[in-house]
Order: structure tokens, then C-alpha cells, then sequence
């Protein structure tokens, strides 16, 4: 199972299953698809909006995990 990790390309998060997206959505981050949203990393993206990266992580693969198990 793919983990998803704070280093990890917002592209590359949307692409391990598009389940993520309302979770990304709803901390603040309207342009999922946009060039820099696709260039920037998790990390880069909760500091640009002031969220705990940390707790996004432990969200998305939880998302991730109850998908698989």
C-alpha cells in the first residue's frame, strides 16, 4: 500500500487515489490542478496555508488505509 509522505508532490497525492481530494479541499487548497499546486510538496502547501502537515499526513493515509483494508 502506497503511504503518502510530507515530502511527496501534491500530483503525486491526487494520483494515488482522487478519494484525497476532498481531504486536501477542505484544509484550504482550492487549486489542486493548477501548475504550482502540481509542483509543490505536501510540506510546501500546508506551510502556504498554515496547516499542520503532520496531521494532513496521518489523515490522507488513514483515507489510504481504510480504502485498502
Amino acid at each position: 500500500m502506497a503511504k503518502v509522505t510530507k515530502d511527496m508532490i501534491i500530483a503525486d497525492i491526487l494520483s494515488l487515489d482522487r478519494g484525497t481530494v476532498p481531504i486536501l479541499l477542505r484544509i484550504g487548497m482550492p487549486c489542486l490542478g493548477c501548475p504550482s499546486a502540481s509542483g509543490e510538496t505536501l510540506e510546501e502547501a500546508c506551510a502556504v496555508h498554515g496547516v499542520d502537515v503532520d496531521e494532513i499526513v496521518k489523515e490522507l493515509n488513514e483515507y489510504l488505509e481504510s480504502k485498502n483494508g
